[in-house]
């Protein structure tokens, strides 16, 4: 199986790694145009497939600004089934802007989210549909280089390092290594919280730190767990289930972190996995009921991730399943006590570029 992978996927990835070079050669070339804006754009991105934690750092960034800035958040809404630019409103589905947003947008009602496949456009339409917004959070966009953002956080996963990685399909990478130096920020995410010195000397000597880049390491915490279903409104605690059974259902990138979290925490877990994005349908239901009900223990629990709650909340099952349904929301925690400065240079990007806004405007006004 290995050979049939290396004859068949090798050659390309090495045709879609020279795609890519040379369309980062015409960027670089300005051939291909990179717009600039007048408003604080922050990117959040990565350079291969597969869970990083986009979305738990998006969210991170909105906790941290929202009470002081206007925040809007662009996002392509990858899966969703609309086309086009989509203003999100409280009442949007995942079919309109997709998982993720929805996720987003079910956390933080109060700020403004969009999706668009065209990052371009979507920042006009967005400045066009509130002049009060303050600045603009890109989620997953650090391919996109139609748009050139004054700060970019790029995220390498512990767990999944791309230093001897391949480009898709036969590894991982969707970009060239080389890009990180675009990068303002590196966040390291899914390290352990005992992470020793030595390794994260290691991992910077591995990413090559330019002058003016960054690098924090972060980690993924799971604290309470919430009822799938509002209507049951219900939380547990890790201790809750120390003796319980878990049958553990995931359609995410990267299913490495909540499993080892699981598996820290339960005596037995079962783990019915999906692809990333998946559109969970009854007939998906109806199998894990299946798989739940046939467990031999009485003290067994459903658990899942915040990004499937919002798909299998609306697919029909028993009121008993409906009380065995929890999801777990991820916290993100900067290790080495360096959050104060990673918020710092998050608000400094932002005051600074506000100025330079605020001073242009003046300009045009003459």
């Amino acid at each position: 199986m290995k050979i049939f992978k290396v004859i068949l996927l090798y050659p390309i990835s090495l045709i879609y790694g020279f795609v890519v070079k040379l369309r980062n050669t015409l960027f670089d070339l300005k051939i291909l145009k990179s717009h600039e804006f007048d408003i604080p754009i922050i990117s959040v991105g990565n350079i291969t497939v597969g869970g990083t934690g986009k979305t738990p750092v998006t969210e991170y960034l909105i906790s941290i600004l929202k009470e002081n800035y206007k925040v809007a958040v662009l996002s392509r809404g990858y899966k969703r089934k609309t086309k086009g630019f989509i203003l999100a409103e409280n009442k949007s589905d995942v079919n309109s802007i997709g998982d993720e947003p929805y996720q987003i947008k079910q956390k933080f009602p109060q700020i403004t989210l969009a999706v668009d496949g065209n990052r371009v456009r979507g920042i006009k339409k967005l400045q066009e549909s509130d002049k009060k917004i303050d600045l603009i959070i890109l989620d997953d966009a650090f391919q996109h280089r139609y748009v050139k953002p004054g700060l970019s956080i790029l995220l390498i996963d512990f767990t999944q390092p791309f230093f001897d990685d391949y480009y898709l399909p036969f590894g991982r990478l969707r970009d060239s290594i080389k890009e990180k130096h675009r990068a303002d920020i590196i966040l390291l995410t899914k390290a352990p919280k005992d992470i020793k010195p030595i390794d994260m000397r290691i991992i910077a000597t591995n990413i090559n730190l330019k002058a003016y880049q960054t690098l924090f390491f972060s980690t993924f915490s799971y604290n309470k767990f919430y009822s799938v279903h509002k209507d049951i409104n219900k939380t547990i605690n890790i201790e809750d289930l120390k003796n319980a059974v878990i049958l553990l259902v995931t359609g995410i990138g990267n299913h490495k972190q909540i499993l080892l979290q699981c598996s820290g925490i339960s005596k037995e877990i079962i783990h019915e996995k999906y692809k990333d994005h998946h559109e969970y349908t009854e007939s998906d239901m109806n199998n894990i009921s299946k798989i739940f009900n046939n467990i031999k223990s009485e003290n067994k629990f459903i658990l899942t991730t915040e990004k499937d709650a919002g798909k299998l909340k609306r697919l029909i099952c028993d009121d008993n399943l409906k009380t065995k349904m929890f999801y777990c929301p991820i916290e993100i925690s900067i290790l080495n006590d360096d959050q104060d400065e990673l918020n710092q240079r998050i608000f400094s990007y932002i005051k600074k570029d506000k100025g330079q806004y605020r001073f242009l405007i003046s300009r045009k006004q003459f």
